[in-house]
Protein backbone atom coordinates (compact mmCIF):
# COMPACT_ATOMS: atom_id res chain seq x y z
CA UNK A 1 0.00 0.00 0.00
CA UNK A 2 1.36 3.56 -0.40
CA UNK A 3 1.73 6.48 1.75
CA UNK A 4 -1.27 8.48 0.70
CA UNK A 5 -3.86 9.59 3.09
CA UNK A 6 -6.95 11.96 2.92
CA UNK A 7 -8.46 13.15 6.20
CA UNK A 8 -11.37 10.81 7.01
CA UNK A 9 -12.67 13.81 9.01
CA UNK A 10 -14.56 16.86 7.56
CA UNK A 11 -14.21 20.24 9.32
CA UNK A 12 -17.63 19.99 11.92
CA UNK A 13 -20.75 21.30 10.79
CA UNK A 14 -21.46 22.89 13.98
CA UNK A 15 -18.87 25.30 14.05
CA UNK A 16 -19.41 29.02 12.94
CA UNK A 17 -17.92 30.15 9.63
CA UNK A 18 -16.29 33.80 9.23
CA UNK A 19 -15.18 35.55 6.07
CA UNK A 20 -12.25 37.32 8.18
CA UNK A 21 -10.53 37.13 11.84
CA UNK A 22 -12.28 40.82 12.39
CA UNK A 23 -15.41 39.16 11.59
CA UNK A 24 -14.44 36.44 14.19
CA UNK A 25 -13.45 38.38 16.61
CA UNK A 26 -16.25 41.08 16.24
CA UNK A 27 -18.55 38.11 16.75
CA UNK A 28 -17.42 36.53 20.23
CA UNK A 29 -17.45 40.61 21.16
CA UNK A 30 -21.37 39.97 20.37
CA UNK A 31 -21.90 37.07 21.59
CA UNK A 32 -20.10 37.00 25.08
CA UNK A 33 -19.66 41.09 25.65
CA UNK A 34 -18.93 40.32 29.37
CA UNK A 35 -16.14 37.17 29.74
CA UNK A 36 -12.96 38.00 30.46
CA UNK A 37 -11.10 37.42 27.11
CA UNK A 38 -7.62 38.60 28.38
CA UNK A 39 -5.69 37.95 31.13
CA UNK A 40 -2.04 39.09 31.89
CA UNK A 41 0.30 39.83 34.87
CA UNK A 42 -2.96 41.35 36.87
CA UNK A 43 -4.74 42.90 34.05
CA UNK A 44 -7.37 41.66 32.27
CA UNK A 45 -9.75 42.86 29.17
CA UNK A 46 -13.79 41.59 28.68
CA UNK A 47 -14.69 41.23 24.89
CA UNK A 48 -16.65 44.27 24.97
CA UNK A 49 -13.46 46.03 26.06
CA UNK A 50 -11.20 44.23 23.63
CA UNK A 51 -13.91 45.15 20.73
CA UNK A 52 -13.36 48.64 21.33
CA UNK A 53 -9.60 48.46 22.06
CA UNK A 54 -9.10 47.01 18.41
CA UNK A 55 -11.45 49.33 16.81
CA UNK A 56 -9.93 52.04 17.88
CA UNK A 57 -6.51 51.41 17.19
CA UNK A 58 -7.54 50.28 13.65
CA UNK A 59 -9.40 53.47 13.08
CA UNK A 60 -6.06 55.20 14.39
CA UNK A 61 -3.92 52.91 11.83
CA UNK A 62 -6.94 53.87 8.85
CA UNK A 63 -6.58 57.35 9.59
CA UNK A 64 -2.83 57.25 9.34
CA UNK A 65 -3.37 55.94 5.97
CA UNK A 66 -2.33 52.30 6.36
CA UNK A 67 -4.91 50.56 4.77
CA UNK A 68 -3.24 48.00 2.34
CA UNK A 69 -0.15 48.23 3.86
CA UNK A 70 2.53 45.98 5.74
CA UNK A 71 2.21 46.66 9.74
CA UNK A 72 5.18 45.26 11.90
CA UNK A 73 4.18 44.44 15.38
CA UNK A 74 7.29 44.06 17.94
CA UNK A 75 5.90 43.53 20.90
CA UNK A 76 6.05 40.39 23.55
CA UNK A 77 3.32 38.50 24.99
CA UNK A 78 0.89 40.47 25.96
CA UNK A 79 -2.39 42.45 25.91
CA UNK A 80 -1.04 44.95 23.62
CA UNK A 81 -0.01 42.28 20.99
CA UNK A 82 -3.51 40.75 20.96
CA UNK A 83 -4.91 44.26 20.35
CA UNK A 84 -2.50 45.10 18.14
CA UNK A 85 -2.27 42.12 15.45
CA UNK A 86 -6.58 42.59 15.35
CA UNK A 87 -6.46 46.27 15.05
CA UNK A 88 -3.68 45.68 12.23
CA UNK A 89 -6.00 43.30 10.46
CA UNK A 90 -9.15 45.27 11.08
CA UNK A 91 -7.64 47.94 9.53
CA UNK A 92 -7.14 46.04 6.72
CA UNK A 93 -3.44 46.12 6.72
CA UNK A 94 -1.30 43.26 6.72
CA UNK A 95 -0.06 41.65 10.20
CA UNK A 96 3.62 41.05 10.59
CA UNK A 97 4.81 39.97 14.39
CA UNK A 98 8.41 40.43 14.81
CA UNK A 99 10.50 38.80 17.60
CA UNK A 100 11.25 41.52 19.95
CA UNK A 101 14.09 39.62 20.99
CA UNK A 102 16.16 39.57 17.70
CA UNK A 103 19.42 41.85 17.49
CA UNK A 104 19.42 44.61 15.13
CA UNK A 105 21.41 42.60 13.45
CA UNK A 106 19.11 39.59 12.73
CA UNK A 107 16.33 41.89 12.33
CA UNK A 108 17.75 44.10 9.59
CA UNK A 109 17.45 41.91 6.43
CA UNK A 110 13.83 40.97 7.20
CA UNK A 111 12.45 44.51 8.31
CA UNK A 112 14.46 45.36 5.11
CA UNK A 113 13.01 43.23 2.61
CA UNK A 114 9.31 43.19 3.82
CA UNK A 115 8.50 46.78 3.18
CA UNK A 116 6.81 47.61 6.43
CA UNK A 117 4.89 50.88 6.29
CA UNK A 118 5.56 50.87 10.12
CA UNK A 119 6.44 49.23 13.36
CA UNK A 120 4.35 48.75 16.23
CA UNK A 121 6.40 48.62 19.30
CA UNK A 122 6.46 48.57 23.34
CA UNK A 123 8.23 51.60 24.64
CA UNK A 124 11.39 49.66 25.75
CA UNK A 125 11.96 48.89 21.77
CA UNK A 126 11.47 52.46 20.77
CA UNK A 127 14.85 52.69 20.20
CA UNK A 128 15.42 49.55 18.40
CA UNK A 129 12.43 49.93 16.55
CA UNK A 130 13.45 53.36 15.70
CA UNK A 131 17.35 52.24 14.21
CA UNK A 132 15.67 49.41 12.16
CA UNK A 133 13.01 52.14 10.63
CA UNK A 134 15.41 54.84 9.55
CA UNK A 135 17.82 52.21 8.16
CA UNK A 136 15.40 49.98 6.33
CA UNK A 137 13.62 53.11 5.34
CA UNK A 138 10.04 52.28 7.34
CA UNK A 139 7.91 55.41 7.74
CA UNK A 140 6.84 55.29 11.28
CA UNK A 141 7.38 53.62 14.93
CA UNK A 142 4.27 53.34 16.97
CA UNK A 143 4.75 52.73 20.02
CA UNK A 144 1.55 51.39 21.93
CA UNK A 145 1.68 51.26 25.85
CA UNK A 146 -0.96 49.89 28.38
CA UNK A 147 -1.98 53.13 28.90
CA UNK A 148 -2.75 53.43 25.36
CA UNK A 149 -5.42 49.87 25.31
CA UNK A 150 -6.54 51.00 28.74
CA UNK A 151 -7.84 54.42 27.43
CA UNK A 152 -9.13 52.61 23.86
CA UNK A 153 -10.85 49.95 25.90
CA UNK A 154 -12.40 52.33 28.24
CA UNK A 155 -13.88 54.82 25.63
CA UNK A 156 -16.79 55.08 24.00
CA UNK A 157 -15.86 53.72 20.43
CA UNK A 158 -17.64 50.73 19.82
CA UNK A 159 -18.72 48.41 17.29
CA UNK A 160 -16.81 46.60 14.47
CA UNK A 161 -14.70 48.76 12.33
CA UNK A 162 -16.15 48.75 8.94
CA UNK A 163 -15.48 47.42 6.33
CA UNK A 164 -14.08 44.28 6.94
CA UNK A 165 -11.51 42.33 5.10
CA UNK A 166 -12.60 40.05 2.48
CA UNK A 167 -11.68 36.13 2.95
CA UNK A 168 -9.19 36.32 0.41
CA UNK A 169 -7.59 39.22 1.37
CA UNK A 170 -4.01 39.48 2.79
CA UNK A 171 -3.99 38.64 6.81
CA UNK A 172 -0.68 37.74 7.75
CA UNK A 173 3.18 37.55 6.51
CA UNK A 174 5.02 35.39 9.36
CA UNK A 175 8.36 34.28 8.99
CA UNK A 176 10.11 31.32 9.45
CA UNK A 177 12.79 30.39 11.79
CA UNK A 178 15.45 31.04 9.99
CA UNK A 179 17.15 27.27 11.67
CA UNK A 180 18.31 26.05 7.89
CA UNK A 181 18.85 29.07 6.37
CA UNK A 182 17.00 32.88 6.27
CA UNK A 183 14.08 33.95 7.58
CA UNK A 184 11.46 33.93 4.87
CA UNK A 185 8.64 35.69 4.68
CA UNK A 186 5.36 33.60 4.36
CA UNK A 187 1.99 35.10 3.02
CA UNK A 188 -1.13 34.05 4.26
CA UNK A 189 -4.82 35.19 3.84
CA UNK A 190 -7.99 35.40 5.79
CA UNK A 191 -9.21 32.31 4.56
CA UNK A 192 -6.31 30.39 5.31
CA UNK A 193 -6.05 31.27 8.78
CA UNK A 194 -9.68 30.63 9.37
CA UNK A 195 -9.09 26.88 7.92
CA UNK A 196 -6.74 26.73 10.50
CA UNK A 197 -8.99 27.17 13.39
CA UNK A 198 -11.93 25.42 11.86
CA UNK A 199 -9.44 22.47 11.70
CA UNK A 200 -7.84 22.82 15.18
CA UNK A 201 -11.38 23.31 16.62
CA UNK A 202 -12.49 19.90 14.90
CA UNK A 203 -9.83 17.84 16.03
CA UNK A 204 -9.65 19.22 19.59
CA UNK A 205 -13.24 20.27 20.39
CA UNK A 206 -14.02 22.61 22.43
CA UNK A 207 -16.95 24.69 24.98
CA UNK A 208 -17.44 27.85 23.12
CA UNK A 209 -17.22 30.48 26.04
CA UNK A 210 -15.95 28.23 28.66
CA UNK A 211 -12.41 27.04 27.99
CA UNK A 212 -9.62 28.71 29.40
CA UNK A 213 -6.15 29.19 27.66
CA UNK A 214 -3.12 29.16 28.38
CA UNK A 215 0.17 29.29 26.04
CA UNK A 216 4.02 29.77 26.79
CA UNK A 217 4.58 29.99 22.78
CA UNK A 218 5.86 33.37 21.67
CA UNK A 219 2.91 35.46 19.76
CA UNK A 220 5.58 36.22 17.11
CA UNK A 221 5.30 32.40 15.95
CA UNK A 222 2.48 30.31 13.65
CA UNK A 223 1.40 28.45 17.10
CA UNK A 224 1.72 31.27 19.68
CA UNK A 225 -0.22 33.46 17.56
CA UNK A 226 -2.33 30.71 15.51
CA UNK A 227 -3.71 28.38 18.40
CA UNK A 228 -3.14 30.46 21.35
CA UNK A 229 -3.94 33.82 19.87
CA UNK A 230 -6.53 33.32 17.32
CA UNK A 231 -8.43 30.08 18.19
CA UNK A 232 -8.98 31.79 22.42
CA UNK A 233 -11.06 34.09 20.38
CA UNK A 234 -12.92 32.11 18.17
CA UNK A 235 -14.06 29.87 20.88
CA UNK A 236 -14.60 32.93 22.90
CA UNK A 237 -12.40 31.65 25.44
CA UNK A 238 -9.88 33.52 28.43
CA UNK A 239 -6.78 33.04 27.30
CA UNK A 240 -4.21 33.70 30.15
CA UNK A 241 -1.29 35.00 28.70
CA UNK A 242 2.34 34.36 30.28
CA UNK A 243 4.83 37.06 28.91
CA UNK A 244 8.03 34.73 29.19
CA UNK A 245 8.58 30.87 29.78
CA UNK A 246 9.15 30.51 33.28
CA UNK A 247 8.00 27.07 34.86
CA UNK A 248 6.89 28.31 38.13
CA UNK A 249 5.00 31.19 36.75
CA UNK A 250 3.33 28.65 34.03
CA UNK A 251 2.56 26.40 36.95
CA UNK A 252 1.12 28.20 39.28
CA UNK A 253 -0.75 29.87 36.13
CA UNK A 254 -2.83 26.46 35.39
CA UNK A 255 -3.72 25.65 38.33
CA UNK A 256 -4.41 29.20 39.50
CA UNK A 257 -6.35 29.65 36.71
CA UNK A 258 -8.26 26.51 36.15
CA UNK A 259 -6.89 26.25 32.55
CA UNK A 260 -8.25 23.70 30.47
CA UNK A 261 -6.34 24.67 27.52
CA UNK A 262 -2.56 24.41 27.79
CA UNK A 263 -0.93 25.23 24.21
CA UNK A 264 2.84 23.73 25.84
CA UNK A 265 4.59 23.54 23.00
CA UNK A 266 7.88 21.16 22.30
CA UNK A 267 8.12 18.74 24.42
CA UNK A 268 11.29 20.46 26.70
CA UNK A 269 8.75 22.64 28.05
CA UNK A 270 6.59 19.95 29.18
CA UNK A 271 9.93 17.81 30.75
CA UNK A 272 10.81 21.05 32.88
CA UNK A 273 7.42 21.56 33.90
CA UNK A 274 6.76 17.62 34.57
CA UNK A 275 11.05 17.99 36.74
CA UNK A 276 9.44 20.90 38.72
CA UNK A 277 8.75 20.43 43.00
CA UNK A 278 5.62 22.56 42.67
CA UNK A 279 4.05 20.01 39.91
CA UNK A 280 3.54 18.03 42.45
CA UNK A 281 1.61 20.18 44.86
CA UNK A 282 -0.86 21.90 42.57
CA UNK A 283 -4.12 20.50 41.38
CA UNK A 284 -4.57 20.48 37.61
CA UNK A 285 -7.90 18.45 37.31
CA UNK A 286 -9.45 21.39 34.73
CA UNK A 287 -7.18 19.80 32.15
CA UNK A 288 -8.96 18.70 28.98
CA UNK A 289 -5.59 19.39 26.54
CA UNK A 290 -2.03 19.61 26.87
CA UNK A 291 -0.85 20.32 23.38
CA UNK A 292 2.81 19.58 22.08
CA UNK A 293 4.82 20.06 19.08
CA UNK A 294 7.91 21.02 17.45
CA UNK A 295 10.08 18.16 18.86
CA UNK A 296 8.82 14.54 19.67
CA UNK A 297 7.33 13.71 23.08
CA UNK A 298 8.87 9.97 24.74
CA UNK A 299 6.46 7.96 25.74
CA UNK A 300 8.22 8.40 29.53
CA UNK A 301 7.07 11.53 29.12
CA UNK A 302 3.79 10.92 28.01
CA UNK A 303 3.36 8.89 31.13
CA UNK A 304 5.21 11.50 33.45
CA UNK A 305 2.75 13.93 32.53
CA UNK A 306 -0.68 11.71 32.95
CA UNK A 307 0.53 10.77 36.20
CA UNK A 308 1.07 14.33 37.69
CA UNK A 309 -1.81 16.10 35.86
CA UNK A 310 -4.51 13.56 34.60
CA UNK A 311 -4.08 14.86 31.37
CA UNK A 312 -2.85 13.52 28.17
CA UNK A 313 -0.44 15.03 25.88
CA UNK A 314 -1.57 15.37 22.23
CA UNK A 315 1.31 16.01 19.67
CA UNK A 316 0.45 17.64 16.28
CA UNK A 317 2.52 18.75 13.67
CA UNK A 318 2.53 22.36 11.29
CA UNK A 319 4.72 24.61 10.33
CA UNK A 320 4.69 28.36 9.20
CA UNK A 321 3.74 27.32 5.72
CA UNK A 322 0.47 25.43 6.71
CA UNK A 323 -0.63 24.50 10.16
CA UNK A 324 -2.19 22.47 11.57
CA UNK A 325 -1.20 19.09 9.10
CA UNK A 326 -1.60 16.50 11.84
CA UNK A 327 -2.67 16.25 15.15
CA UNK A 328 -3.51 13.24 17.53
CA UNK A 329 -7.09 13.56 18.07
CA UNK A 330 -8.82 14.48 21.29
CA UNK A 331 -11.30 11.71 20.90
CA UNK A 332 -8.08 9.32 20.88
CA UNK A 333 -5.37 7.86 23.10
CA UNK A 334 -2.66 9.74 21.47
CA UNK A 335 0.02 8.07 20.24
CA UNK A 336 3.47 8.73 21.64
CA UNK A 337 6.18 9.89 18.94
CA UNK A 338 3.67 9.94 16.38
CA UNK A 339 2.36 13.58 15.08
CA UNK A 340 -0.88 11.45 14.16
CA UNK A 341 -3.24 12.01 11.45
CA UNK A 342 -4.23 14.65 8.77
CA UNK A 343 -6.46 17.29 9.60
CA UNK A 344 -10.00 17.76 7.79
CA UNK A 345 -9.76 18.30 4.29
CA UNK A 346 -5.67 17.87 3.86
CA UNK A 347 -4.30 14.93 2.25
CA UNK A 348 -0.56 13.70 2.73
CA UNK A 349 1.77 11.66 0.96
CA UNK A 350 5.37 10.62 1.52
CA UNK A 351 7.09 10.81 -1.78
CA UNK A 352 10.90 9.99 -2.72
CA UNK A 353 13.49 12.73 -1.76
CA UNK A 354 15.23 12.49 -5.19
CA UNK A 355 12.37 14.31 -7.58
CA UNK A 356 9.53 14.13 -4.97
CA UNK A 357 6.96 12.79 -7.80
CA UNK A 358 6.89 9.04 -6.83
CA UNK A 359 4.61 8.58 -3.51
CA UNK A 360 6.29 5.57 -1.19
CA UNK A 361 4.95 2.54 0.14
CA UNK A 362 3.67 2.44 3.75
CA UNK A 363 7.06 2.50 6.53
CA UNK A 364 9.41 3.90 3.80
CA UNK A 365 10.55 7.38 5.00
CA UNK A 366 10.40 9.84 2.31
CA UNK A 367 9.52 13.74 2.03
CA UNK A 368 6.29 14.47 3.73
CA UNK A 369 4.06 16.38 0.90
CA UNK A 370 0.56 17.88 1.88
CA UNK A 371 -1.96 20.09 0.67
CA UNK A 372 -4.78 21.49 2.14
CA UNK A 373 -6.99 24.96 2.49
CA UNK A 374 -4.76 26.05 4.94
CA UNK A 375 -1.71 26.29 3.03
CA UNK A 376 0.65 29.39 2.59
CA UNK A 377 0.22 31.86 -0.41
CA UNK A 378 3.76 31.28 -1.02
CA UNK A 379 6.89 33.27 0.43
CA UNK A 380 7.14 37.16 -0.46
CA UNK A 381 9.04 37.97 -2.75
CA UNK A 382 10.75 34.92 -3.48
CA UNK A 383 9.48 33.17 -6.55
CA UNK A 384 11.76 30.59 -7.25
CA UNK A 385 11.54 28.70 -3.51
CA UNK A 386 8.13 29.26 -3.56
CA UNK A 387 7.53 27.45 -7.16
CA UNK A 388 9.95 24.66 -5.74
CA UNK A 389 8.06 24.32 -2.20
CA UNK A 390 4.45 24.88 -3.55
CA UNK A 391 4.43 22.40 -6.91
CA UNK A 392 0.80 20.92 -8.07
CA UNK A 393 -1.13 22.42 -5.17
CA UNK A 394 1.37 19.93 -2.87
CA UNK A 395 3.32 21.94 0.26
CA UNK A 396 6.65 20.13 0.40
CA UNK A 397 7.87 20.60 4.22
CA UNK A 398 10.77 19.53 3.51
CA UNK A 399 10.10 17.00 6.87
CA UNK A 400 11.09 13.13 6.06
CA UNK A 401 8.73 11.49 7.46
CA UNK A 402 6.64 7.78 7.39
CA UNK A 403 3.42 6.39 7.72
CA UNK A 404 2.77 3.42 9.43
CA UNK A 405 0.11 0.23 8.69
CA UNK A 406 -2.70 2.22 11.02
CA UNK A 407 -2.18 5.22 9.24
CA UNK A 408 -0.07 7.00 11.95
CA UNK A 409 2.67 9.49 10.78
CA UNK A 410 5.60 9.60 11.88
CA UNK A 411 8.49 12.16 11.47
CA UNK A 412 11.98 11.07 10.95
CA UNK A 413 13.73 14.79 10.70
CA UNK A 414 14.18 17.52 8.67
CA UNK A 415 15.49 17.10 4.90
CA UNK A 416 18.19 20.01 5.30
CA UNK A 417 19.46 18.38 8.37
CA UNK A 418 19.80 14.75 6.99
CA UNK A 419 23.39 13.47 6.86
CA UNK A 420 25.05 11.55 4.16
CA UNK A 421 27.61 9.86 5.75
CA UNK A 422 29.91 7.08 3.79
CA UNK A 423 27.19 7.16 1.19
CA UNK A 424 24.10 5.92 4.04
CA UNK A 425 21.14 8.43 4.86
CA UNK A 426 21.33 9.02 8.49
CA UNK A 427 18.31 11.04 10.56
CA UNK A 428 19.51 12.81 13.09
CA UNK A 429 16.46 12.81 15.30
CA UNK A 430 16.96 9.03 15.73
CA UNK A 431 20.44 9.29 16.67
CA UNK A 432 19.19 12.40 19.72
CA UNK A 433 16.42 9.90 20.53
CA UNK A 434 19.32 7.12 21.07
CA UNK A 435 21.36 9.83 23.09
CA UNK A 436 18.34 10.77 25.58
CA UNK A 437 17.74 7.40 26.81
CA UNK A 438 21.24 7.06 28.51
CA UNK A 439 20.45 7.55 32.17
CA UNK A 440 21.97 11.16 32.94
CA UNK A 441 21.85 13.08 30.11
CA UNK A 442 19.06 15.29 29.95
CA UNK A 443 19.10 16.73 26.25
CA UNK A 444 21.24 15.86 23.29
CA UNK A 445 21.48 16.53 19.25
CA UNK A 446 23.76 15.44 16.71
CA UNK A 447 24.42 17.16 13.83
CA UNK A 448 27.04 16.65 10.71
CA UNK A 449 30.17 17.94 10.27
CA UNK A 450 32.09 17.64 6.57
CA UNK A 451 34.49 14.52 6.53
CA UNK A 452 36.67 13.81 3.83
CA UNK A 453 36.42 10.45 3.29
CA UNK A 454 33.10 9.52 4.32
CA UNK A 455 31.62 13.39 2.99
CA UNK A 456 29.84 14.19 6.44
CA UNK A 457 30.14 12.56 9.93
CA UNK A 458 28.07 12.62 12.88
CA UNK A 459 28.89 15.14 16.12
CA UNK A 460 26.44 15.17 19.47
CA UNK A 461 26.06 17.99 22.09
CA UNK A 462 25.34 16.44 24.82
CA UNK A 463 23.64 18.24 28.57
CA UNK A 464 24.02 16.52 31.43
CA UNK A 465 21.58 16.01 34.61
CA UNK A 466 22.68 18.49 37.49
CA UNK A 467 25.38 16.35 39.22
CA UNK A 468 26.26 13.48 36.75
CA UNK A 469 29.61 12.97 35.42
CA UNK A 470 30.18 11.33 31.91
CA UNK A 471 33.18 10.47 29.59
CA UNK A 472 33.03 10.82 25.71
CA UNK A 473 34.05 7.31 25.53
CA UNK A 474 30.73 6.65 27.78
CA UNK A 475 28.38 7.91 25.18
CA UNK A 476 30.42 6.27 22.37
CA UNK A 477 30.05 2.86 23.76
CA UNK A 478 26.56 3.36 24.58
CA UNK A 479 25.96 4.38 21.04
CA UNK A 480 28.19 1.64 19.54
CA UNK A 481 25.77 -0.83 21.33
CA UNK A 482 22.38 0.71 19.75
CA UNK A 483 23.32 1.91 16.43
CA UNK A 484 24.66 0.63 13.24
CA UNK A 485 28.03 2.12 12.35
CA UNK A 486 27.31 4.62 10.05
CA UNK A 487 24.93 6.07 12.47
CA UNK A 488 27.60 6.80 15.71
CA UNK A 489 28.52 9.80 16.51
CA UNK A 490 32.40 10.15 16.22
CA UNK A 491 32.88 13.14 18.33
CA UNK A 492 30.69 13.72 21.51
CA UNK A 493 31.06 17.43 23.09
CA UNK A 494 29.44 18.39 26.16
CA UNK A 495 27.91 21.86 27.15
CA UNK A 496 25.61 22.99 29.52
CA UNK A 497 22.52 23.32 27.61
CA UNK A 498 21.57 23.44 23.78
CA UNK A 499 21.46 26.42 21.94
CA UNK A 500 17.78 27.28 21.25
CA UNK A 501 15.48 29.70 18.51
CA UNK A 502 13.18 32.02 20.03
CA UNK A 503 10.75 29.33 19.81
CA UNK A 504 13.00 26.70 22.08
CA UNK A 505 13.52 24.44 18.67
CA UNK A 506 16.96 23.29 19.31
CA UNK A 507 19.04 25.60 17.11
CA UNK A 508 21.07 23.20 14.58
CA UNK A 509 22.55 25.80 12.31
CA UNK A 510 24.21 27.01 15.51
CA UNK A 511 25.52 23.72 16.15
CA UNK A 512 26.75 22.64 13.01
CA UNK A 513 28.82 25.93 13.45
CA UNK A 514 30.09 24.44 17.03
CA UNK A 515 30.86 21.04 15.12
CA UNK A 516 32.82 23.09 12.50
CA UNK A 517 34.63 25.17 14.64
CA UNK A 518 35.89 22.65 17.22
CA UNK A 519 39.34 21.33 16.18
CA UNK A 520 39.54 17.85 16.76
Amino acid sequence: MQSHLTSTRGISDSLPRYDSLVAMLYASVERTPDRTALICEGRSLSYAELGRAVTGLALRLREAGHTGERLAVMLPNSIETVVASFAVMAAGAQLAPLNPFFTHRELLPIVSAAEFAAIICSEEMREKAGALASEAGVKSVLPLVQGDVDRLSSGAQAGACEPLPAPGSPALLIHTGGTTGAPKGVDHTHRSLLFSIYQHATMWPMEFGGERFLSVAPMFHIWGLGYATFVPVYASGTNIIVPRYDPERVLRALADHKVTVFGGGPAPIYAGLASHPLTNTLAFSSLKYSLTGGAPSSAELHRKWRELTGCDLYEGWGMSEGAPLCVNPGDREPRPMSVGHPVPETELQIVDLERGDRVLPLGERGEVRVRGPQVMRGYRNRSGETAATLRDGWLYTGDIGYVDSEGYVYLADRKKDMIISGGYNVYPREVDECLVTKPGIAEAAAVGKPEERLGEVLVAFVALETGVSMSEEDVLTYCAERLVKYKRPVEVHFVDSLPRTGVNKIDRLALREMAISIMT
